[in-house]
């Protein structure tokens, strides 16, 4: 098989896949007869060919996608008006913590946010797939370590943890919460929201708080672009081309 219709079978492969295919996986259409770094010379063509285009092919944590380029969305919900669903900034913070001090306890969420983790928080987190317990804390109580997954990255549009918007200090407390207040602003919704995903008063009250006194700096806009607006049901775009995450 020539490299023209190797990249064709990749190609649509690819399109018709309704989850990321690892490269295991693409080596089984050629019955292994094309070795892994071939096929990666291969894929990277085929980015470059689509680089122009309205979809990119991109790799993640657990294989690889067809996905919509972020400025096609605006374009797209017109025709899935549906309203996505939104993240309290408690939710988001917490996300953020647990994704760049991984593992984590709810203690250590706790003494970094300066308010009570309430437990529908990490259960959102958990059911949505993007956190998990990855075992316990040898102290008193042996609290769940929680962690996040592949599930994660995937949506993150990430292959690894290295990927994530870099702190400028990662042992202060205070860039974790930055990042994730900048993520989380202006795409939260009001009071209702806060109470809808279970955000205690107090988390509410500080939230309200700092937002008040302005101290919500752009550090970065990733979660809000990739995160926030993500819905449960991937399955709105045609084919196997996913909806940017």
């Amino acid at each position: 098989m020539n490299t023209v219709d190797a990249k064709r079978v990749l190609e649509t492969a690819l399109i018709c896949a309704q989850q990321p295919v690892p490269l295991r996986e693409l080596r089984v259409l050629f019955n292994d007869a094309l070795g892994s770094d071939t096929l990666k010379v291969l894929l990277q063509e085929l980015q470059l060919e689509w680089a122009q285009r309205g979809v990119e092919l991109v790799q993640v944590a657990t294989g690889w996608r067809f996905q919509s380029r972020p400025e096609m969305r605006e374009y797209l919900d017109r025709l899935h008006p549906e309203k996505p669903p939104r993240y309290s900034r408690a939710t988001m913070e917490t996300l953020a913590i647990i994704a760049y001090r991984q593992p984590v306890t709810r203690g250590d969420i706790e003494d970094i946010r300066g308010v009570t983790v309430n437990s529908l928080i990490v259960k959102q987190l958990e059911d949505r797939g993007w956190v998990e317990v990855i075992g316990h804390r040898e102290t008193v109580g042996r609290p769940a370590l929680f962690a996040t997954t592949r599930q994660f990255l995937d949506d993150m549009g990430l292959q690894s943890l290295d990927q994530l918007p870099v702190l400028d200090d990662p042992s202060g407390n205070a860039n974790v919460l930055e990042a994730m207040a900048a993520a989380a602003q202006g795409v939260i919704e009001p009071e209702a929201e806060l109470v809808a995903v279970g955000a205690d008063a107090q988390s509410l009250e500080s939230s309200e708080t700092v937002a008040a006194s302005g101290q919500w700096p752009q550090v970065d806009d990733f979660f809000q672009n990739v995160e926030t607006d993500l819905r449960d049901d991937d399955a709105d775009t045609p084919g196997g081309i996913q909806g940017n995450t």
